[in-house]
């Protein structure tokens, strides 16, 4: 599991205008219609080609919960490219994005400051070259530790430095224990 990197999927799933398909047997179908066969879903889902075939006819309608997951995630990352590209884009230029985080915010700063880490709950926008570079650091696979790099620096310009306007010799900020973590658009 990815938390940052599921994180803004989930903020770019709320851009949707139609609901991505519920049921198992509905999901199913979708993706035989995108990936252009039963074969080809069913090396995706790691399960064999007469358990899609199932599915597509409707005569098993439950998924185990491991199967379920796989399915939903796999039809919420095909559904409606052309809107996702979009918010991702519409972010990226003009946007920005929204964190809202509860966790261990802490600094590097010369000596004399009070850089003590300590648990913080944020709602801060983020300008949108950040959001671009989350957004194509994503799109490049990056993990978590990148994702929350970027994050960090973030933070460090439009939080802890306002801009450019105080802390202007801060030089590193730590983001860790990280509880609670939502992008928005």
């Amino acid at each position: 599991m990815s938390l940052f990197g599921d994180g803004l999927d989930a903020a770019v799933h709320k851009a949707f205008t139609r609901p991505a398909p519920k049921s198992a047997s509905a999901q199913m179908r979708y993706l035989v219609k995108q990936l252009g066969g039963t074969r080809p879903v069913a090396q995706t889902l790691h399960i064999s080609q007469r358990t899609v075939e199932r599915y597509v006819k409707n005569q098993i309608k439950k998924p185990r919960p491991k199967l379920a997951a796989r399915l939903d995630r796999e039809v919420k990352k095909r559904w409606q490219p052309q809107i996702r590209a979009r918010a991702r884009q519409k972010a990226a230029t003009t946007g920005g994005i929204v964190l809202d985080a509860r966790a261990r915010l802490g600094y590097t700063a010369p000596i004399g400051s009070t850089d003590q880490d300590r648990i913080r709950h944020l709602t801060v926008a983020l300008p949108p070259r950040y959001a671009a570079r989350l957004f194509d650091a994503q799109q490049a696979g990056a993990g978590d530790q990148q994702l929350k790099e970027i994050t960090a620096e973030a933070l460090k310009e439009v939080y802890f430095q306002d801009g450019g306007r105080r802390a202007g010799r801060l030089e590193e900020v730590r983001f860790t224990d990280i509880e609670h973590l939502e992008f928005g658009l």
